[in-house]
């Protein structure tokens, strides 16, 4: 996975009030839930950082690994969940989750499909399901993308998450899930049905 660096500050005041100053301050609440545990449940670290840090993490397609810097403090994270404003699409809040060497960590994992599939060839369409599979594994062997070749893929066929493996990887989402498949178009039918009477002339 690629590194990106986020620099944020420490939070004690946790009020709403406190949250919508802060983002009138082009600030954004977050948290970052660690090791520490209280009464069974995690502890969250709060603290804000600037939304021109926040972008590039948050609109890009790409995962990353985020090396947090937080009152000095350096802490090795993932992105766990995002929050928008129900209207206005403005980012509200951020919540990481820190990781270690050891450790697994479930993440979704952009789909890559690589080749020119041999229905498209014969006139169907490319119909992507899913654009991202979750896997589990220790950070560092996370991909930033999941390579499926689909060259054999014939009309009418499609590729689910059971049929695939990756090194490394335990896949997290349901093996019936279908990743791609081949949908048959007017063209792809009449080049078939054409096939087919030279075949029987």
């Amino acid at each position: 996975m690629k590194e990106i660096k986020v620099a944020g500050q420490k939070r004690t005041d946790l009020g709403k009030k406190a949250s919508k100053q802060l983002r009138k301050e082009g600030l954004v609440p977050c948290n970052l839930y660690g090791e520490a545990q209280q009464d069974g449940k995690p502890v969250a670290m709060s603290f804000t950082a600037s939304m021109s840090e926040l972008r590039k993490l948050v609109y890009t397609p790409h995962i990353y690994v985020v090396e947090l810097l937080i009152d000095g403090e350096r802490h090795t994270a993932v992105l766990k969940e995002l929050q928008f404003h129900p209207v206005t699409d403005a980012l509200l809040h951020v919540d990481f989750y820190e990781v270690n060497d050891q450790k697994p960590i479930v993440m979704g994992v952009p789909v890559k499909l690589v080749g020119l599939a041999q229905g498209v060839r014969d006139g169907g369409r490319m119909n992507m399901s899913i654009r991202k599979i979750n896997v589990k594994a220790p950070f560092q062997q996370i991909p930033e993308h999941l390579d499926i070749n689909v060259t054999e893929l014939g009309l009418g066929k499609s590729i689910k998450v059971g049929e695939l493996s990756f090194e490394g990887l335990e896949l997290i989402t349901p093996k019936e899930v279908v990743v791609c498949s081949i949908k048959a178009t007017r063209n792809s039918i009449q080049a078939a049905q054409a096939a087919a009477a030279a075949e029987a002339e």
